[in-house]
């Protein structure tokens, strides 16, 4: 048989079989949709993660303290007492990757503003913490060095804070609020960062460090390693490029700086935002999504074309040759594998935007979408042809026996 003779053959073998075709394409459908639903949600997800890390900045580096004690009386991480104030500003004066730091104590206390009340977390820290930590004011304004030398009472809210003691939208600088029993001036409101995986950000009250160890966390003018410590050191990098290069040299300096000795472990932990952002691609899922429907399309091509196999037989024995039977099966492979390919790229398309709809976020990439969708159609051709060409081998007599 001639090309145009098997192209007849084929689409009067799928058409005199609907229910035998109509499952083989759904076995493509659903592959490809599955695939293609999934990989939009995971892209959707990431971009979601990725825009978290960005209200934060993603040239930023966190330092906490390690654990204190070793073995099966060791703390939690955080729990040592390792970092200091003078720590976090060796960093600006000797490695150039470093352009701000923001110290910072935190503890958690109830904030009073007339009957309204709420526990929060109350962050003490530098005037860079603004750029460093990307706050953006909506309302008012940070508070300056000069607040921090002088040890004012003053405290820039989160939203969350604000809606619970004045109303969500009302205005707040110049309003006063008690931390501790101490009453402080609220200077404004900070830009809303959203709810993260690590607690809500909008959750917090931030004030001068200098304030908040004298006044809250509870140092004493002579208590030099009081005043000094801190709970956490925020550094604001060049970019996300130099982040090893800036981890590697806060490491040596840090080390440096507490007297460990080679062969010791490090006394703090380096979180990197980069480090995160790289975290989140889901390369490896994704191809293990994609595998996963094509195991699916291999299994209901290889059922449809085995159970062919007296058909098989029936046409050897009146004269198709073993090329006249594999140009068939190839070319009912390709068509339905093509038609259910489509048909699975507008099945992942749809169900990626009905779940958009519902407020999950989602994110179809077209590259994703060409790579399953060829994927698929390739997986159904292969495995379309891999028992035919086994089948088209077999003696007539025991091709058509075949049950």
């Amino acid at each position: 048989m001639n090309l145009l003779e098997c192209m007849e053959v084929s689409a009067e073998s799928i058409r005199a079989n609907k229910l035998r075709s109509a499952l083989t394409m759904l076995g493509v459908i659903f592959g490809v949709g599955a695939v293609i639903a999934a990989v939009s949600m995971t892209q959707g997800a990431r971009r979601a993660t990725l825009e978290q890390f960005a209200s934060a900045g993603t040239n930023q580096l966190t330092i906490r303290p390690g654990f204190a004690g070793r073995g099966p009386v060791a703390s939690g991480m955080g729990s040592a007492v390792t970092l200091t104030q003078s720590d976090a500003y060796a960093m600006v004066e000797l490695i150039p990757e470093v352009t701000a730091v923001a110290p910072e104590v935190n503890t958690r206390q109830q904030v009073e503003a007339g009957s309204e009340n709420t526990s929060t977390r109350v962050i003490g820290t530098s005037a860079e913490a603004e750029v460093v930590s990307n706050y953006e004011m909506v309302e008012g304004r940070f508070f300056t060095q000069e607040d921090v030398d002088r040890r004012r009472k003053v405290a820039v809210l989160g939203a969350t804070v604000v809606e619970a003691l004045f109303g969500a939208g009302e205005p707040v600088a110049g309003e006063r609020v008690k931390i501790n029993g101490t009453s402080f001036e609220v200077l404004g409101q900070y830009k809303p960062k959203g709810t993260g995986g690590f607690g809500d950000p909008d959750d917090q009250v931030i004030i001068p460090i200098s304030t908040a160890i004298y006044r809250i966390v509870g140092g004493t003018e002579g208590s030099t390693t009081s005043r000094e410590t801190v709970s956490t050191i925020i550094v604001r990098i060049t970019n996300m490029e130099a982040s090893q290069r800036a981890q590697a040299a806060i490491k040596e300096l840090l080390r440096q700086r507490h007297g460990l000795k080679p062969g010791e472990d490090d006394d703090f932990r380096i979180f990197s935002v980069a480090d995160l952002v790289a975290g989140a691609q889901q390369a490896s899922a994704t191809m293990t999504l994609l595998f996963v429907g094509g195991i699916g399309i291999m299994n209901i091509m290889l059922v449809s074309v085995t159970e062919r196999t007296r058909e098989i037989g029936l046409r050897k024995a009146i004269g198709a040759t073993p090329s006249d039977i594999m140009l068939q099966f190839l070319i009912e492979a390709l068509s339905l594998s093509l038609a259910g390919g489509f048909l699975g790229v507008a099945l992942g398309v749809m169900v990626s935007y009905l779940a958009r709809r519902f407020g999950l976020n989602t994110d179809i990439s077209m590259p994703w979408v060409i790579l399953a969708f060829s994927f698929a159609a390739a997986v159904g051709i292969v495995f379309g042809m891999l028992p035919a060409r086994k089948a088209a081998r077999l003696n007539p007599v025991e091709a058509i026996r075949h049950e």
